[in-house]
């Protein structure tokens, strides 16, 4: 085998091997939740965004105590059944089931580290 073949080769395996780490680790931080929790709030936007990567991405207006600013809550959604039920639940008060999600290396699988997994309305 020669030297500009060996190096060909080798080549094509370490960017096979890099291909393979890439897929593991955004495997793992999608699947691997960091923490879980809800949040309780009005919701104010969802909408599908991006220009190559459509996303699901809202946000809702937690409550808070009179007199207090208010605080947002923003969120990204991946099932297309809780993007429905939180189209069909816009302006009401929501409570949102969570996982955080670090580390994701792109944006193609939602602009925020929250990702919905349960939607509830309440009266």
């Amino acid at each position: 085998m020669t030297t500009s073949k060996r190096v060909f080769v080798y080549f094509i395996g370490l960017l096979a091997a890099a291909l393979l780490l890439l897929s593991a680790y955004t495997w793992a931080m999608l699947h691997i939740s960091y923490s879980d929790g809800e949040r309780a709030g009005y919701l104010q936007k969802f909408s599908s965004r991006g220009w190559i990567c459509k996303t699901w991405e809202g946000e809702i207006l937690l409550t808070s105590m009179p007199g207090a600013i208010p605080e947002k809550f923003e969120f990204s959604v991946r099932d297309e059944q809780v993007a429905k039920d939180l189209t069909a639940a816009t302006g009401k008060r929501v409570v949102l089931t969570y996982a955080q999600h670090k580390g994701v290396p792109t944006q193609c699988f939602g602009e925020t580290e929250y990702y919905i997994t349960k939607v509830a309305v309440q009266p």
